[in-house]
């Protein structure tokens, strides 16, 4: 169980620290709009809740890979 869960963990951990990387090299956290309006939030709390986001995001993508690969084939 551990194995599997860094087999999901480890890899959407490396695509969100690139993907945050990327959205927050385009987009700065003072300026960006949400509804219409700023974000109330410091810089640090923007990067640290769009690491998450993104990690997120990438562990479901890597958990449904990871179902995906071990169901088993439809032979009907």
């Amino acid at each position: 169980m551990v194995r599997l869960a860094m087999m999901i963990l480890w890899p959407s951990f490396l695509m969100a620290a690139i993907a945050a990387g990327c959205f927050f090299s385009l987009f700065d956290p003072p300026e960006m709009l949400v509804g219409g309006r700023h974000i109330e939030v410091s810089p640090l709390a923007a990067y640290t809740i769009g690491f998450f986001i993104f990690w997120l995001f990438g562990s479901l993508a890597s958990l449904l890979t990871s179902y995906l690969i071990r169901v088993p084939n439809d032979k009907g």
